[in-house]
């Protein structure tokens, strides 16, 4: 073998000087070309072969980096000795409408629209193309049988059969007068049936999409003429066929069915409904002493109720007052009674309400005026005529319906001073200065918690004039507390100071349709003495001690400090 070897090189080697024909040498599935700077030829394998073009040429494969690279989207490729060519996959067709091609004369694959080939789904059934490929669906009136949506007809069993709702159900009280058929879209028509009318609704039938009937919803009643009537009730619902009642507002059921019903032979079947009258829940509803709201219950002995008590106050001469409460109680008694806690000078809405029995009953109602309080004084005796006096006020929620009276008694044998009287004292003059007068009025809402009033100061207050004291003269001061609302004036009043104190005997009388108090709290050595009542009250001071003696008659309320 090696010597064969060695004869065949040495036959192809050309003989000293003979010049080598490269040519000759090359491969079969070679070219022989000239050398790219002239200086020869040499082997070149042919397009679609790899080697040295000499000794050996192999066939290349294209088809080994992919199709998609050298046939483009949607192709395989195929490899033939020393070539290849190109097919597109299925669903896609080449543009230049031949069974293979290659790439290099712009041929590339597209989608093919199956969906243009009539019937490609069936009877019934709607094509949807997709890329490289399509599906199924049915149109209305038609369902899928054999499979599911989507499907594609070449590889499933599915198809699309149209819609059948079957036979038709019978309808009450109707006769079937035609049909056009059981399939999607059909329609079915009804009339009553003998002793019956049309009273409403569609008389038609129609098969659906669901392969379900839809209808009819016409409503035949029978010939049973007008509803009965029964008395003390009222219809709440009727079809012509079937009535339905309740007793009207103030009565209730007291025995009987509450239905009639039209029978087949035109005949009502009445109702035995029995209504009787309803007392109110709630009546003779009153308020006593201005705190306990009384009231009647109608019931049934063995039935607890539960109320409501709901009460709003108001008052006219305060716009941001308003006092809303409520109260909840259950009791099985006949006579209730409700204790309020009301505030003085109110308007009041009082509204309760039997809760299961949806019934209230409502009363209005004022607080009367209550007796102001006094303020608390600081009982001097001075001997100046300009003393300066203090008090503190009360706690008063009546502030603006309420006012301060400062009184000047000038102290002579007996006096007379009547703390409810109901007038309004003249503002006096400059050169009017005999008897009692009020020298300064004060609103309490402008009061602060402590104030000091000088009397005799020469100035106006509230529109009275605060006159000198004279000289030489004895003078009681008198603090008097006045509230007034609509027509009620409720008055008090407190010994504030005396002025220059000499023998004196002072009288104080009180009307009996007011409040009469007096406060002297001591200052050091001094003493205090108040009274409240709605009797005559004789108070006696003698100018040998400083000790006042209140003498009180009757049943008033007394007391020293």
């Amino acid at each position: 073998m090696i010597v064969v070897f060695l004869l065949a090189v040495i036959a192809g080697t050309p003989a000293a000087g003979q010049i080598l024909d490269v040519c000759t040498t090359c491969h079969t599935n070679a070219t022989c070309d000239n050398k790219p700077n002239s200086s020869g030829k040499v082997c070149n394998c042919k397009y679609g072969f790899v080697g040295n073009g000499r000794t050996y040429c192999q066939d290349k494969d294209e088809c080994q980096i992919g199709a998609s690279k050298i046939c483009g989207q949607h192709t395989q490729c195929h490899n033939t000795y020393g070539s290849y060519y190109c097919t597109c996959l299925s669903g896609y067709s080449p543009t230049n409408y031949m069974a293979t091609f290659i790439p290099n004369d712009g041929t590339y694959c597209q989608d093919i629209d199956e969906c243009r080939i009539t019937g490609l789904c069936g009877e019934g059934g709607w094509c949807r193309n997709l890329e490289g490929s399509f599906e199924c669906t049915c149109q209305l009136g038609y369902q899928v049988h054999n499979g599911a949506e989507p499907f594609h007809p070449q590889r499933d069993k599915a198809s699309c059969k149209v819609v059948d709702c079957g036979q038709l159900a019978p309808v009450e009280d109707t006769v079937l007068l035609s049909v056009t058929g059981t399939t999607y879209g059909n329609v079915a028509t009804y009339v009553c049936d003998e002793g019956f009318i049309w009273a409403s609704g569609d008389n038609t039938s129609v098969c659906g999409a669901n392969g379900l009937w839809r209808g009819p919803t016409a409503v035949c009643e029978a010939k049973c003429g007008p509803v009965p009537f029964l008395a003390n009730s009222e219809v709440v619902w009727h079809n012509r066929s079937v009535v339905i009642y309740r007793c009207m507002d103030g009565y209730h059921i007291w025995k009987g069915s509450n239905i009639s019903v039209c029978g087949s032979s035109g005949v009502w079947q009445k109702a035995t409904l029995r209504c009787r009258v309803i007392k109110p829940p709630i009546n003779h509803l009153y308020v006593v002493n201005e705190k306990c709201v009384h009231w009647k219950a109608e019931k049934y002995e063995e039935d607890t109720e539960a109320y409501k008590v709901t009460y709003i106050g108001t008052r006219n001469y305060q716009r941001s007052f308003r006092d809303k409460r409520k109260q909840f109680l259950n009791s099985k008694a006949d006579q209730l009674a409700v204790c309020l806690n009301l505030l003085p000078a109110t308007n009041y809405n009082i509204s309760i309400t039997a809760l299961s029995a949806r019934f209230t009953a409502s009363i209005t109602t004022n607080t009367s005026l209550p007796v102001p309080p006094v303020p608390v004084v600081y009982y001097r005796e001075f001997e100046t005529p300009v003393p300066t006096l203090r008090l503190h006020r009360s706690a008063n929620t009546l502030d603006p319906i309420s006012l301060y009276q400062v009184f000047v008694l000038p102290v002579e044998e007996i006096m007379v001073f009547d703390c409810s009287f109901p007038g309004r004292p003249e503002p006096i003059s400059k050169n009017k200065l005999s008897g009692g007068y009020i020298t300064a009025q004060i609103l309490v809402r402008h009061v602060g918690t402590e104030v000091n009033f000088t009397v005799g100061d020469g100035i106006h207050y509230g529109g009275f004039y605060n006159a000198p004291l004279e000289n030489g003269r004895n003078y009681y001061i008198i603090l008097r507390a006045v509230s007034q609302w609509n027509t009620a004036i409720k008055s008090s009043c407190v010994l504030w100071a005396k002025i220059k104190g000499t023998s004196y005997v002072l009288r104080v009388s009180s009307l009996a349709a007011a409040s009469v108090g007096l406060v002297a709290l001591a200052i050091f050595s001094g003493y205090s003495c108040i009274w409240y009542g709605r009797y005559r009250v004789e108070t006696l001071c003698t100018p040998q001690t400083k000790l006042i003696n209140c003498l009180i008659q009757r049943n008033t309320t007394y007391t020293t400090i």
